[in-house]
């Protein structure tokens, strides 16, 4: 199981990101092993990177349509925390890897109604994307209203250091993912922005662990965006 807040730099390439990640308090590392990704790294550059790593952040596969043994065998060698399932993947085909991985992070794209049926893929935690993933696209958040479950809720699309509090704060998500926006480039993170996301999703969290009571929500005023 993986342990909150679940803060999530993804898109990790190289050592120096990681282990900058984790020093400013990133608790999972994302690494991109879908082919068609900018930020594509092999497994032997995910192995070394995670090495390094301290054992306390997860570390999270990202897989999109890849066959169902690649995507078992990659999580089994590397040892990996968790694996994020961002493609097409059919219920039984989630289910499979579940079965042999134990954590699969189901990614759907907001507002698709396949999300509240998302332990039927055999997922502990489910992804809400852009309505085009890994494109950094902010979506409408008063989507998630009647999404089960926001306890099992990661949210991605279009975060960046200077929204994501607001988004935990209003949202009450398990956890955020954040890729395009804190890079100086693909692949490439850059400091002060991965600081200032990280230093703002742990302020939000630590804030909604003082006051889990209050049930007030009130959504993204999209007219100032």
């Amino acid at each position: 199981m993986i342990e909150e807040p679940f803060i999530k730099i993804c898109g990790i390439t190289n050592e120096a990101d990681a282990l900058l990640a984790a020093g400013l308090g990133a608790t999972a590392l994302g690494f991109i092993f879908a082919p068609t990704s900018k930020r594509l790294i092999s497994r032997e550059d995910a192995r070394d990177i995670i090495r390094r790593v301290p054992s306390s952040v997860a570390t999270v596969g990202v897989f999109r349509n890849q066959p169902l043994f690649d995507v078992i065998d990659i999580a089994a060698e590397l040892g990996l925390t968790a694996v994020q399932l961002h493609g097409d993947e059919s219920r039984d085909d989630a289910k499979f890897v579940a079965d042999q991985m134990g954590c699969v992070i189901k990614a759907f794209v907001a507002g698709d109604p396949e999300v509240n049926h998302f332990r039927s893929y055999g997922a502990t935690y489910f992804l809400l994307d852009g309505p085009e993933p890994g494109s950094g696209e902010l979506f409408d958040w008063s989507i998630t209203e009647g999404v089960p479950e926001h306890s099992a809720m990661i949210v991605s699309g279009g975060l960046r250091p200077d929204n994501v509090g607001l988004a935990i704060r209003q949202l009450r998500p398990f956890g955020v993912d954040v890729c395009s926006h804190v890079e100086a480039e693909p692949g490439r993170k850059d400091p002060l922005a991965l600081r200032d996301f990280i230093r703002n999703a742990r302020e939000a969290f630590d804030e909604l662990g003082a006051r889990h009571s209050d049930n007030d929500t009130e959504f993204f005023d999209w007219g100032s965006e």
